[in-house]
């Protein structure tokens, strides 16, 4: 174990011979991929997306390879993942999660490709005919009322019946009373633009001090929202459980945590009651499945957090179709330009709030270079805890 086996019989897919990675800018952040080559002939992708460290991923993700994964079988997914783990030492963090996890989808759009069939039939087959999925993006532009519930009313026009948004600004630790007014206010009126039958979820980003994070889920209980996402820095995990039994709506989050491992103090402490593992932060599709497991013991469900490319969401479809305890999955898809869509031909279509069956081979995505040399890295960045964060760089 820990080395590369050149003895075994090999597979169909052949020996991984080279691994390589590419980047695409957009106003909003860098996508980055990916891509193992083997001596058969064939490619399988990844996502390996960091969204201010884009580079360091990608050097990474080579240096691993030379380490790991040259001259391996890319059917031994088990043993390159704890190679890659083990092997390297990685304790934790997102650069070595990332990389990993974007490997590990690569390892499997190869099987995928060279047995024929799609990604989900390799990792549990389907438990649905598709997969709800829910916006998020969707409400750039200025921080008032207005603006928030018009967009909310666009994009349920698109045929969307879930949205996520963060409504606080760049509050952090506490809100004062201004701050606080509007965030209320925020929600209530994209509640009342979109209606009682579209579900909300209101997004925390793991910002407010416990007394702050306490009055919220008192404050949101009027407007019926579906879950109350990260309120807590995950410093203070055990406080979780403690607020949880004071809130009257579920509780979220895990998109911070990159394993089994890390994710093991959650679950110790009951701490939510949605998880919310990242495909491509959490450990590809090796891991994910073992997350999702120990989520049912707990009687969690599973709401697969995405901020990443169509490509990631074509993936975690993959994933999701297995998860018996699967809510719905998150996508930034429709915040994006058309051209990231042509850079990665092949991702699925979203249509009324679902994503429908895989057909192709493996994941199903390829990437296509010109796109890529086209739109650069644009190393940008957007502090979340700056006023008019919520733009993304829109305007």
């Amino acid at each position: 174990m820990l080395t590369v086996d050149t003895e075994r019989p090999t597979t169909s897919a052949g020996r991984i011979s080279k691994v390589e990675t590419r980047t695409l800018g957009t106003t909003w952040r860098d996508f980055s991929f990916v891509r193992v080559h083997t001596d058969a002939g064939l490619t399988g992708v990844g996502e390996i997306t960091h969204p201010y460290r884009g580079k360091q991923t990608c050097d990474l993700a080579v240096a691993m390879a030379k380490r790991h994964l040259i001259g391996a079988d890319p059917f031994d997914v088990e043993e390159i993942w704890l190679r890659m783990y083990q092997g390297d030492f990685l304790r934790g963090g997102d650069i070595g999660g990332i990389v990993v996890s974007g490997i590990d989808q690569a390892l499997y759009d190869l099987m995928g490709k060279a047995l024929g069939l799609p990604v989900y039939r390799l990792t549990g087959g389907a438990c649905r005919a598709s997969v709800p999925v829910y916006a998020n993006g969707w409400y750039t532009g200025d921080r008032v009322p207005e603006i928030f519930a018009e967009r909310a009313t666009q994009t349920v026009a698109r045929g969307y019946s879930a949205l996520k948004f963060d409504p606080f600004g760049a509050g952090l630790g506490s809100l004062d009373k201004t701050e606080l007014r509007l965030s209320l206010d925020i929600i209530a009126a994209v509640r009342e633009a979109v209606g009682p039958g579209v579900e909300l979820y209101v997004e925390g980003h793991a910002r407010f001090a416990f007394p702050t994070a306490a009055r919220l889920v008192r404050e949101l209980e009027p407007f019926d929202v579906g879950w109350f996402e990260e309120p807590l820095p995950w410093t203070h995990i055990e406080r979780y459980a403690e607020l949880r039994q004071r809130a009257s709506m579920p509780i979220s989050g895990g998109e911070h945590f990159h394993n089994r491992h890390e994710y093991a103090r959650l679950f110790a402490s009951n701490a939510v009651d949605i998880i919310q593992p990242d495909l491509s932060m959490a450990g590809g599709y090796t891991e994910l499945r073992k997350i999702a497991a120990i989520a049912e013991m707990h009687g969690m469900l599973v709401a697969p957090h995405n901020s990443n490319s169509p490509f990631c969401t074509t993936a975690s479809v993959h994933a999701a179709l297995g998860l018996s305890n699967l809510l719905v999955l998150e996508t930034f898809d429709g915040l994006l330009e058309p051209f990231v869509f042509d850079a990665l031909p092949g991702t699925l279509p979203i249509t009324d709030g679902r994503v429908g069956l895989p057909e192709r081979p493996g994941i199903g995505v390829e990437l296509d270079d010109a796109v890529f040399a086209e739109h650069p890295p644009t190393e940008g960045f957007w502090n979340m805890f700056a006023p008019g964060w919520e733009k993304r760089g829109s305007t």
